[in-house]
């Protein structure tokens, strides 16, 4: 970087940063390649992975005023024992520092989890060290996600620094990732007393708004309808804004805009004069109100301190302190309410936890889906059928299982897009294996990692009003160990499958809402006779796991995810055909619970063939002749349901008068 290509990237980069805006994207910025420091990138199965670590640290200083003071601070920097390579950034206003890390045996993490968590404290430690070195400067570093992957844009720097025996900095392997906030931000004093008054705020805006109060108080204090209102308006407007604080000529210009005309400007420019000249205590009693006050302090506290979010999927309020080591988004709890209120009176704020409680659930706070997130920042589809592929790491001996699951998978990402309110997915995979063969991992890898979140193995349906919330509230659920399930919750569960949407009373709230289902199901048993209710056998992709599933292999999210976008957005069908169906309840025959009674029948009965010579009874008759020969005494609701078993198994009904008889032969 010490020499610039023929092209030369970099300078006309610069050159172009002198004449751009404050917004749009710099073409120029796209011929830079990216330099990774700290990893070596590979890739398996078109993803990019991490091959080896390096554990250098990257840090950046942004801001600077031009080349002249990147330079500066560059040479500076170079100075320190621990700097192996400092350079002046590709946008010629900032600084890039190099650190080496090592752990005391010299050697470095080799996985990319303990990678993870060095670099993290690396940087962490890094950051502490260098702000301490800028303070002098009054500048401080850039913080950023602390991921090996950090990297920045190539650049040149002819006086780039390169001390190749710099004594690496040595740091135990942490267990976990740093949590602890080791820096908050400073409260600078601010000189401007507009800015004092309302912080955060354009000066503009402060004005304005100052001046829209003293001109409210003084249309009440001044009776305009008579002949000298105008001359007594002004005078009383003006005396307003002085108390305000508001400088002369703003008062002039903002005086000239409300009276558009009526009033020549030299009487407004003369009168205001005057009473700035003959008024005392300047800015001493502002027309604007103490509460006022107080809510764009609050507003400024918050956003200056703090990042909200409400995340409708999890139903709560999240935030992340600005300025900190913590940059993942974290629940708002009691203690956080406390903190942030502690923190606040500590900055002369009036604030009480129930005033930041009441700040935090209001509308000041932005709504985030992570779905609508997730799905909208999705590359564009290469055309590789990734979906099949996900299907296929399931070894399995039914051959329209790769089909079968491309078309739940297009129902579910249907469903997270609300493309279809009327129908829910009603159809789950249900993966039968061996325990030990990957099936939960299998699932759960189904979600990226940063959507994992709103999965979830654990749904009782013996809670009702859980089981249904839990349709808002995760995307996928997994009905871990399926057999497990209960013939009684059988009727529930076909129930919440084919729910497209809730209407519930949510916990502490009194009216019951319209809640949207975003999620999907999908089983796992290690047992294969699990189907007690044939006529909801349909609703299930039953396939007989044949090995080990591939769970180590790379998953291309974004890419998956897009494949299924883009399907749907070309139309293609994301619900189950009556073919399809009549397939699955084929299939789905070998999965089938064959209860007692069944048995029973079997052992003593048979269906009459047609024509066949044969005795035509009432259930409940053929149910007393078992229970003589078998010696077994069945309860009442077997008795209830055994006419639904014998049509179960295909017996010949013929309906008369006195009842439903059946067409048997007694062995």
């Amino acid at each position: 970087m010490k020499t610039e290509t023929k092209t030369s990237p970099v300078t006309a980069l610069r050159r172009a940063l002198k004449f751009a805006g404050g917004s749009g994207h710099i073409m120029a910025v796209d011929k830079l390649p990216r330099i990774y420091f700290s990893v070596e990138m590979g890739r398996k199965e078109e993803v990019s992975v991490m091959k080896a670590y390096h554990g250098l640290i990257l840090l950046n200083v942004r801001g600077l005023a031009g080349s002249d003071e990147a330079v500066r601070l560059r040479d500076k920097l170079a100075g320190l024992p621990q700097t192996m390579i400092t350079f002046v950034g590709s946008s010629g206003r900032s600084v890039k520092i190099l650190v080496p890390f090592l752990r005391p045996d010299g050697s470095l993490p080799a996985t990319v989890e303990e990678a993870r968590l060095f670099h993290a404290h690396a940087y962490q430690w890094a950051v502490n060290f260098y702000r301490g070195q800028l303070l002098p400067e009054h500048r401080d570093i850039t913080l950023e996600n602390p991921v090996p992957e950090q990297s920045c844009r190539y650049s040149f720097d002819p006086g780039l620094f390169f001390n190749p025996d710099v004594y690496p900095i040595r740091l135990e392997q942490p267990l976990s990732m740093p949590e602890e906030v080791t820096y908050r931000e400073t409260v600078e004093a601010e000189t401007d007393p507009l800015q004092r008054m309302m912080p955060g705020y354009e000066r503009s805006e402060i004005i304005s708004t100052l001046f829209e109060t003293s001109l409210y108080e003084a249309l009440n204090a001044v009776d305009c309808d008579r002949e000298e209102g105008s001359k007594l308006l002004i005078v009383e407007l003006t005396r307003n804004c002085f108390r305000s604080g508001i400088p002369e000529e703003e008062v002039v210009g903002w005086t000239l805009i409300h009276f558009r005309g009526k009033v020549p400007e030299i009487l407004v420019r003369e009168t205001v004069h005057n009473v700035y000249t003959v008024e005392k205590r300047f800015g001493s009693n502002p027309c604007i109100s103490p509460k006022q006050t107080m809510a764009v302090r609050t507003d400024e506290f918050m956003g200056r301190r703090y990042e909200f979010r409400y995340n409708t999927l999890a139903g709560v309020v999240e935030y992340r302190e600005r300025k900190t080591f913590c940059f993942n988004f974290r629940p708002v709890t009691d203690r956080v309410l406390n903190t942030i209120a502690v923190n606040a009176i500590s900055e002369g704020l009036e604030l009480w936890d129930r005033d930041v409680k009441r700040w935090i659930n209001s509308e000041r706070v932005p709504i985030y889906s992570p779905i609508t997130d997730f799905l909208y920042s999705l590359p564009r589809w290469d055309g590789k059928d990734r979906i099949r592929a996900l299907a296929s790491y399931v070894p399995c001996d039914n051959s329209h299982w790769p089909d079968f699951f491309h078309r739940w998978f297009l129902s579910m990402v249907a469903h997270w897009k609300g493309n279809d309110k009327q129908y829910a997915n009603s159809v789950s995979p249900l993966l039968i294996g061996a325990q030990g063969c990957g099936k939960s991992t299998y699932c759960r890898n189904l979600l990226p990692p940063d959507l994992r979140a709103y999965y979830t193995d654990s749904i009782d349906f013996s809670r009702k009003r859980d089981a249904e919330l839990y349709l808002n509230r995760f995307m996928l659920i997994n009905m871990d160990e399926f057999d497990q399930v209960s013939a009684n919750h059988q009727g529930f569960l076909k129930h919440i499958l084919q729910k497209p949407v809730l209407n519930v009373r949510k916990p502490n709230e009194s009216a019951v809402s319209e809640l949207k289902r975003y999620a999907s199901f999908i089983a796992t048993s290690n047992h294969s006779d699990l189907l007690s209710d044939p006529s909801g056998s349909r609703r299930f992709i039953c396939i007989n796991i044949t090995g080990k599933i591939r769970n180590d292999a790379v998953i291309n999210y974004p890419q998956l995810y897009a494949q299924a976008v883009q399907e749907l957005r070309d139309g293609e069908r994301s619900h189950f055909s009556s073919e399809e169906e009549a397939i699955l309840v084929e299939n789905n025959q070998e999965f089938e619970l064959q209860t007692p009674v069944e048995q029973l029948f079997q052992q003593y009965f048979r269906s009459a063939r047609e024509g066949e010579k044969c005795e035509t009874l009432l259930a409940v008759d053929i149910l007393g002749r078992i229970q003589k020969k078998s010696g077994f005494k069945l309860s009442a609701t077997k008795i209830v349901h055994f006419g639904r078993i014998l049509r179960k198994l295909g017996v010949p009904c013929k309906k008369m008068k006195n009842g439903n008889f059946y067409c048997v032969v007694e062995l």
